[in-house]
């Protein structure tokens, strides 16, 4: 009797992540099973049971998340009902069937006070409820799963769904000047640079927390800039303090991360955020996105 091939369960496949996930995992020929919040809704403890049990994942990868930070201050628990006890559900279902879990998290589980990048080993401290929420959900996945990885991750961007750079080159084209904060500061992430380094996470059993983003901080103005002179965009931008736009979610002004754990276990560092941005850009001209 031929044994069936266990797939890799996705949730959260129609975001700009979970896209790029299944793009990879084509190329490699691994099996999978996507999902999206309305195939399946993370913070039904039932039917994640039952879609577990059915589909017996060799892995889930959990990208679902509930990621709007500042309406997240006002939809304190929906944002928990989804990151927090969405990731139980998950969690618990998959240490049940024997599946491998892997959880993106976010570089918001940090304060920003630091003065050096924060490696895996840092104390989370998160200033805001989407943060705390995501947070949350990582501590769920320790209690409640044997085999997991988290994976914190920030300032993502890629050829599908809404992010920073489709942001920056729709408002080029509509403003004639773009002011954009300069005392905040990251690590830009390329999708597809993510989706190959949590593919190849899977593939080991190397587990813990490791944190994955393009090599090189910068702010959100230096990115800005970066990406109009990528696309010959000739919009001037105008570096601003956080205080210019005031929003309901605190940012941390901070949240560059070190990929220690990457390092120490063998694995691939992701090339710098400017050479993913040039193909990134390379894309979004194929799909007709920038001039």
């Amino acid at each position: 009797m031929t044994r069936k091939i266990q797939p890799i369960l996705i949730t959260g496949a129609d975001g700009q992540l979970g896209r790029d996930v299944q793009a990879v995992l084509d190329q490699r020929a691994i099996p999978y099973v996507a999902s999206n919040r309305k195939q399946l809704d993370v913070t039904d403890v039932v039917a994640v049971m039952q879609w577990m049990r059915h589909e017996q994942p060799a892995a889930v990868i959990h990208a679902a998340a509930y990621t709007k930070v500042d309406e997240a201050e006002s939809e304190s628990d929906k944002a928990f009902q989804v990151n927090a006890y969405g990731t139980r559900n998950i969690a618990a279902a998959a240490q049940a069937v024997g599946s491998k879990l892997l959880y993106v998290s976010t570089d918001y589980v940090f304060d920003g006070r630091s003065l050096k990048p924060y490696d895996e080993f840092a104390r989370p401290r998160p200033i805001n409820v989407y943060g705390t929420s995501k947070w949350q959900g990582e501590q769920f996945v320790k209690q409640l799963h044997q085999r997991a990885f988290i994976v914190r991750t920030s300032w993502v961007f890629g050829r599908h769904g809404h992010n920073f750079v489709k942001s920056m080159l729709r408002l080029a084209r509509e403003q004639s000047e773009l002011q954009v904060v300069h005392d905040q500061f990251g690590c830009p992430t390329y999708t597809v640079d993510l989706a190959e380094t949590i593919v190849n996470l899977l593939q080991s059993d190397l587990y813990g927390t490791y944190h994955v983003t393009n090599a090189g901080p910068c702010s959100w103005y230096d990115f800005a800039s970066a990406i109009m002179k990528e696309t010959g965009t000739q919009v001037p931008v105008r570096p601003v303090p956080t205080s210019r736009f005031p929003r309901p979610a605190r940012r941390p002004s901070y949240s560059v991360m070190d990929g220690r754990a990457l390092r120490l276990n063998g694995f691939q560092p992701l090339r710098h955020w400017q050479e993913a941005l040039h193909t990134c850009v390379q894309e979004l001209k194929q799909d007709g996105l920038c001039e």
